[in-house]
């Protein structure tokens, strides 16, 4: 039985680094009118309250989002992530984390469509009540990785798929390249964003390389660590493989992961990356 729950971790490191990855890749797609599918795999509940007994037992926002949502000079790539994060907070206290269901919501247009799959028993009835009125999307409890292969091609041939499992369950790392595959050979020219955690490297990697040998084209890496690899317990890194990423996505993560990386690691002991890993 699944007993994660993203609400013990929203607004940490690893979500401003998956979210800013995200938006940049919607607006991409809105730069031209022909309507997009967003795709998320595993949803979770869309919305985190920051002052919940979850939250503040970890307090891993106060690292993460809580370190930039109170700067007064920001990068401007950072405003379409910002701007949603101001829209689910009117007052200057940062209250709500937006999952990437709701970032989504916010930022995609009418002719957009959502498909969005959580399989948790508590998490699932949380993300239908936030989409119960917007017609433009479909909230399933169902198998996100089914998902890949039930719901592409998209009939608008464009799209987002964030693949994004807690990988609680440690056959997620064995499923990943096998489902994206199969999505890849249906949509190949959808935009594929499959988040990782490093907790263990060589687990991690092992996932990486089935990726990049698979055959798929155009794959970048994006990782920001906050610590250096260790045995201990607990997430030292996390990173996106992006695979067809906007034109611009790489230089504009050129530019914004060494300010985002001062910000959340000010002692310097992590890294960051930015790597082609397979060429278009």
């Amino acid at each position: 039985m699944l007993s994660y729950r993203h609400s013990f971790h929203a607004g940490n490191h690893a979500d401003v680094l998956k979210h800013t990855v995200l938006t940049l890749c919607i607006n991409y797609l809105k730069e031209k009118d022909k309507p997009f599918l967003y795709l998320d795999t595993h949803s979770g509940a869309g919305r985190y309250l920051l002052q919940s007994e979850h939250a503040e037992k970890t307090a891993e926002y106060q690292t993460g989002i809580g370190r930039i949502w109170q700067q007064e000079t920001l990068p401007e790539l950072l405003t379409p992530y910002l701007s949603v994060l101001k829209y689910y907070n009117r007052t200057e206290t940062l209250k709500y984390y937006p999952g990437s269901p709701l970032i989504a919501k916010q930022l995609l247009r009418d002719q957009d469509k959502l498909n969005l799959t959580e399989i948790h028993s508590t998490d699932y009835p949380l993300l239908r009540q936030e989409f119960l009125k917007d017609k433009r999307a479909k909230v399933l409890r169902e198998d996100g990785f089914q998902q890949l292969k039930s719901k592409l091609p998209p009939q608008s041939r464009r799209g987002i798929i964030l693949i994004d499992p807690s990988y609680e369950i440690k056959e997620d790392y064995q499923k990943i390249p096998k489902a994206l595959l199969e999505g890849y050979k249906r949509f190949s020219t959808g935009i594929y964003l499959i988040w990782y955690p490093v907790v263990n490297r060589t687990q991690s990697q092992r996932m990486i390389n089935q990726i990049v040998e698979s055959g798929i084209k155009n794959i970048l890496q994006i990782e920001l660590a906050v610590q250096p690899d260790n045995n201990q317990k607990g997430m030292t890194a996390s990173g996106m493989i992006v695979i067809n990423p906007p034109w611009k996505l790489q230089q504009e993560m050129k530019e914004l992961l060494p300010w985002l990386s001062q910000q959340i690691d000010p002692n310097n002991i992590g890294h960051h990356i930015i790597k082609q890993l397979v060429n278009e």
